[in-house]
């Protein structure tokens, strides 16, 4: 085991942001046993933790292992809140899982670490040139790539149906025409009646969604300097979406301000009694939605709004190889299989989101209007690289410096240019450490 110095193993507590709404269970293996020729199985750690997704997953390891008894492939579950943490005990005790399941924004510190292998020399020619590069960018730094992204997730608007048709003077967006920030808002005042809210912003984690959502606009918020160090600004284009939100909870009325601190699915009992018109979530919740929704409650996914730059920040879920796996070509394999295009859409329908890969999206499974599928597809297009993702100290900013800063701001106790201090100022104090 050659040992790293792992810089953000005591400052950071970062959680990858992918949409989940409930923990997956702790740590466990289904152990295969050595295989034909006495080595041990290479360990795949998976984070799938819904049910249709846990199966998938589970059957293409047993369908892989059928394939190919002398190169066993043991299933290890994962949990998304822990991830981060159980890896760096992981590698700093030299006892990672060959195959790693994670999100392109929890990479940076690992990838730079020494932690995981670089895959640029073994990611096979029809994965490479199936995942487009602005896909394969979410899992790239320093110009090597880490992660394979293979699911992503756009956040979209989900609302009432009814509501939506009823109210007068609101054009229903569309991906190819999707509201403007300023359409947004004035939509959601007019959705706006009695008790009843025009949407609610569920921010008890804001940052990916603000920083994601205000790639729409321009915004970036992280850059880079002349010697390459990364810095943070906050300019016009990044207030857009951060104003937006601020304006409609205190100063149109048009959002509920209760539901700031809360998480997507703790909105919805509110979504289904008519007291919200719309919430902003991740794509993944319309399994929730269907399952949850009362008998003939209608309901429709729109497209998120949308700025002058027609895009959104994405951080698609990973799976990456550790620098220390002892047979990487083999691991690649076994990765290569996973993300065959029939394999990526079963994934992408047991996780209900999309796949990277351009065939996987064709699929016709992925097209259809039921349940807002083909919504979602139309959006994988403009989805890009979450610029923050390849920040090293990402997380400790976020957790420290961000996520309280926007808190404070969304609720009121704090204005713009408190929370620009707070961004830029003592974001780039955090940063600094983490680059010299």
């Amino acid at each position: 085991m050659r040992r790293r110095t792992f810089l953000s193993a005591a400052a950071s507590i970062g959680v990858a942001s992918v949409g989940v709404a409930a923990a997956a269970p702790v740590l466990a293996g289904c152990s295969t046993g050595p295989s034909a020729s006495g080595r041990r199985p290479l360990r795949f750690q998976s984070l799938a933790w819904q049910a249709e997704s846990v199966r998938a997953n589970k059957a293409l390891v047993a369908e892989w292992n059928r394939q190919h008894p002398r190169s066993p492939v043991e299933y290890v579950q994962g949990a998304w809140p822990t991830v981060h943490d159980q890896l760096v005990t992981a590698f700093e005790g030299g006892e990672p899982p060959d195959i790693i399941h994670d999100a392109s924004d929890d990479l940076a510190d690992f990838a730079y670490g020494g932690y995981l292998a670089d895959l640029t020399g073994l990611l096979p020619d029809r994965l490479a040139a199936d995942i487009p590069q602005q896909s394969l960018r979410t899992g790239t730094f320093q110009g090597q790539l880490y992660g394979v992204p293979f699911l992503q997730e756009p956040r979209v608007l989900i609302a009432n149906r009814e509501l939506l048709r009823a109210a007068s003077g609101v054009r229903v967006p569309t991906p190819e025409r999707p509201w403007s920030w300023a359409e947004f808002r004035a939509a959601a005042e007019k959705l706006t009646r009695g008790d009843r809210y025009g949407v609610a912003w569920p921010l008890k984690e804001p940052v990916s969604a603000t920083l994601n959502l205000s790639l729409s606009t321009g915004g970036r918020l992280f850059h880079r300097r002349a010697d390459g160090r990364a810095e943070v600004r906050f300019e016009a284009a990044d207030q857009v979406v951060p104003r937006t939100v601020h304006d409609q909870v205190h100063v149109d009325g048009s959002a509920a301000r209760a539901t700031l601190g809360m998480g997507g699915s703790d909105t919805l009992p509110g979504f289904f009694a008519g007291r919200y018109a719309m919430v902003p979530l991740g794509f993944s919740y319309r399994q929730q939605i269907v399952q949850q929704a009362p008998k003939g409650f209608e309901w429709t996914v729109l497209p998120a709004p949308m700025g002058s730059a027609h895009a959104q920040g994405v951080s698609p879920q990973t799976l990456s190889i550790a620098a220390d796996c002892p047979r990487k070509e083999e691991a690649m394999a076994f990765l290569a299989f996973l993300l065959r295009p029939e394999n990526m859409v079963r994934l992408a329908l047991g996780d209900w989101m999309l796949p990277t890969g351009t065939e996987a999206l064709r699929d016709p499974r992925l097209r259809v209007a039921k349940y807002g599928w083909a919504t979602g597809t139309a959006l994988a297009g403009t989805l890009q690289a979450a610029p923050a993702q390849s920040v090293r100290g990402y997380p400790e900013w976020k957790d420290k410096i961000a996520t309280p800063g926007l808190q404070e701001y969304y609720s009121g106790a704090i204005g713009l240019e408190e929370l620009r201090g707070r961004l830029v100022e003592d974001g780039n104090l955090v940063l600094a450490r983490y680059q010299r």
